[in-house]
């Protein structure tokens, strides 16, 4: 006979087996190896005095000079994107907007938002606290997605020097092997031997086995960047890109061969899919680099691509980078009178995409 003593102590351990990660958005389960990358640049007049990312610039082609790209997007409803969000020009740093999107994430079944950071005095770090308190409150982690605004070793230390201080403490900071995980992206940029400095453990400027020290993905573009991750010391390294063919690393029946050439050298492999691309109202020239997303089956296929390459981690191209038509985030019909919006199906539930990651999120689950 089981003694009556047992049964609070019972009662307890299975209410707090079923709280735990629990919160009062709800208790439905993440996925920490399923990361999304996610831009906190947009402003409105509403809410930050001005318009940001919005009205973006048309980009002048990098070669043809024949291309006419002067001016900008207004914002409000005529923005610099091919698609237009449910949620409207919304500012990043906007609680409810920034509620609503911890829930969409949590929605997709995304553990991990990786969130575009360009340095502490930039519009993309003004809300990266209230980022942090929003992700630990729905049971989410972030890190970050450190663009290149630096030139050197040196300047990059002061900017882990920064994060390290500002944010390594808050809880909802996501860690692997109890270190900060970096995405460093155009990482190419900068010369291995720079890089070798910093993460070498005799560099000269080594983070290493310090208080700095983390885990730092490079960004792979072209078939030969695995020499220059080895030789920069990277932990590992990502694709990002989502439109297959633009680069050998975005291309995911390459992915096999990366996964194991990360295998071979102790690196941590990070493939990206994302559910189209387009981003031809900002690039009008970069029409070649554009990926229909065949109501999600293009999606479909670029996301088991990356499962069945057994890769340490997997991040979506992207939660809300609306410039390149990425986003995942809800996106609404929409017209103008010099322009018609892209959509997901005319008669598509907004939230296909999301609906849509949370399936495959499953399947890599599994």
């Amino acid at each position: 006979m089981v003694s009556k003593m047992f049964y609070p102590l019972a009662l307890c351990l299975f209410i707090s087996f079923f709280s735990f990660g629990q919160n009062d958005t709800g208790s439905k389960a993440v996925n920490l190896k399923v990361h999304t990358f996610y831009y906190g640049w947009f402003g409105n007049p509403e809410y930050d005095g001005k318009y940001s990312n919005w009205n973006h610039s048309i980009i002048p082609h990098y070669r043809d000079t024949t291309w006419d790209n002067a001016g900008s997007f207004p914002g409000g409803e005529d923005l610099g994107a091919n698609y237009y969000p449910e949620l409207g020009a919304y500012s990043s740093n906007d609680p409810k907007i920034i509620s609503k999107h911890m829930a969409l994430i949590k929605e997709a079944g995304i553990g991990v938002l990786a969130i575009s950071w360009w340095g502490e005095n930039h519009f993309t770090n003004k809300s990266v606290k209230m980022y942090l308190d929003y992700a630990q409150k729905f049971g989410l982690k972030l890190t970050f997605h450190i663009e290149p605004v630096y030139k050197t070793a040196e300047q990059f230390r002061n900017l882990i020097e920064y994060l390290t201080e500002s944010y390594n403490d808050h809880p909802a900071l996501f860690k692997h092997d109890g270190k900060p995980l970096y995405y460093i992206y155009d990482s190419g940029k900068v010369k291995y031997h720079e890089w070798n400095k910093l993460l070498s453990e005799q560099g000269e400027l080594s983070i290493r086995n310090t208080n700095l020290d983390g885990i730092f993905i490079g960004h792979w573009e072209r078939e030969r960047d695995g020499g220059f991750i080895t030789k920069s010391g990277f932990d590992g390294f990502y694709t990002y890109y989502a439109s297959e063919g633009f680069m050998y690393a975005c291309t995911s029946e390459n992915w096999p061969t990366m996964a194991k050439f990360a295998k071979d050298n102790n690196l941590i492999f990070i493939p990206c899919p994302g559910p189209g691309y387009i981003d031809t109202r900002i690039r009008p020239w970069n029409s070649k680099n554009t990926e229909a997303r065949e109501k999600g089956k293009y999606y479909e296929r670029m996301f088991m691509n990356a499962v069945n390459a057994n890769p340490d981690f997997i991040a979506i191209t992207s939660f809300n980078e609306w410039h390149a038509g990425t986003q995942i985030e809800p996106a609404v019909p929409k017209s103008l009178p010099n322009y018609n919006y892209e959509d997901y199906g005319k008669d598509t539930d907004p939230m296909f995409y999301i609906k849509k990651t949370k399936e495959l999120v499953g399947k890599y689950s599994r």
